[in-house]
């Protein structure tokens, strides 16, 4: 037996006691362990009532960086590109650069970079641009300068903002760093940053590549970085994390910023997909990068990444004393993925790795539990301790046989 029944139930009542009480209008949940497979729709996925069904469609935000980070490191198992490598061949807006003395500093305050970015750096969010996650960097003069320029990937996922990809990258590089390749991580803008790497090293539009070598393979026929008008029926809407009183205002629905093509597709944030879609993904994942095709896929049986590619995938790749301004001492960062270092939770296993998306989604791999699980949701949750997703993965790990 892979799960016990009467925990599931549980986390069952649980999920609905939240959507009784108004803390959000909907989800889906999804627990695979074994060979067993549980998925459950509750509430609405829209503000007309619309039920939430098992093919309901959600954004996934930055739940799309372990498929950005999985297009990459096929790229590099190909030999088409190096982890350690300077980018600059490929993005040359990024050469030659400066970087500020100080991140808070005046932009024209700027020192030498020390050295080129590489794809390592664009990977573990240590290529000298990006987001602190303590809002430290917020109101400098380079967070300043960022909006002025109206720039997409130093925030929330903007699948409308008017750049191309090569328009945005050259207005980036007219920026110096804000701090030293390799030395602090940032979050965010370095997986924006990927997408473009993909796109130039592959010579293909970044969702032909990632359809081709991913999406297809593993089945993902939800999973794209806008819904075609026949699907957008089965679009979540997504509601505001702004409403200090509670409510429920939605803040972009069916007809909104995920139905047309973007100018920029997202590596960092902008792709939509199902339960089952990113099952597929996290399952290819924990079976050490080969896929059996259960979901429909052309190429059941194929290997997508070496296992030896996956497990390095799924291993911190911090430097001692970077994790403060990452994710804390407890959790490390791999190539897309966080990974758990120690227990600090009850369900902090150590080598547990996967990632939440800022919309309300979470995933998680648990190799040492043959554990798969998924919450879907389209109500921003605060990056810190949320009752809804902290009541998922408690009964999820009651739930183990």
């Amino acid at each position: 037996m892979a799960f016990s029944p009467a925990p599931l139930d549980a986390m069952r009542d649980a999920m609905a006691g939240h959507i009784e009480r108004g803390a959000l209008p909907g989800l889906v949940t999804v627990v695979s362990r074994r060979g067993e497979t549980r998925v459950e729709a509750l509430g609405a996925a829209s503000a007309g009532g619309s039920p939430m069904s098992r093919g309901t469609l959600f954004r996934i935000t930055s739940m799309t960086k372990p498929i950005a980070a999985v297009a990459a490191l096929t790229l590099v198992e190909e030999g088409v590109l190096r982890l350690d490598d300077p980018v600059d061949a490929l993005l040359p807006e990024l050469a030659g650069r400066r970087v500020l003395r100080a991140p808070e500093g005046p932009l024209e305050d700027t020192v030498p970079a020390a050295r080129p970015i590489t794809l390592r750096d664009l990977l573990t969010f240590r290529c000298g641009l990006g987001i602190a996650l303590d809002g430290s960097l917020f109101g400098t003069p380079f967070d300043d300068a960022v909006r002025e320029l109206g720039l997409m990937g130093f925030g929330p996922p903007r699948p409308d903002a008017p750049h191309t990809a090569d328009e945005w990258l050259g207005l980036v590089g007219t920026l110096p760093l804000q701090c030293q390749p390799g030395e602090r991580w940032l979050y965010n803008t370095g997986y924006v940053i990927l997408g473009i790497l993909i796109e130039r090293a592959s010579g293909r539009p970044l969702e032909a590549f990632l359809r081709e070598r991913l999406f297809e393979p593993l089945g993902m026929r939800d999973t794209g970085f806008h819904v075609p008008a026949a699907d957008r029926g089965r679009l979540a809407d997504c509601y505001s994390l702004d409403d200090a009183d509670g409510a429920l205002t939605v803040h972009d629905g069916a007809d909104g910023r995920w139905s047309r093509p973007p100018a920029f597709p997202d590596a960092g944030a902008g792709l939509v997909s199902s339960a089952d879609d990113y099952l597929a993904f996290a399952r290819m994942l924990a079976d050490g990068g080969a896929h059996g095709g259960a979901h429909g896929g052309a190429h059941g049986g194929e290997r997508l990444l070496s296992r030896r590619t996956v497990e390095l995938m799924t291993t911190d790749q911090l430097a001692p004393g970077q994790h403060a301004d990452a994710l804390g001492e407890a959790r490390g960062w791999g190539f897309g993925v966080s990974v758990v270092l120690r227990r600090d939770e009850p369900y902090a296993t150590p080598g547990r790795y996967g990632w939440n998306g800022g919309f309300g989604t979470s995933w998680a791999n648990d190799p040492a539990e043959d554990l798969t699980a998924i919450l879907l949701t389209q109500r921003p949750m605060p990056p810190g301790a949320s009752p809804v997703r902290d009541d998922f993965w408690t009964s999820v790990y009651r739930s183990l046989a």
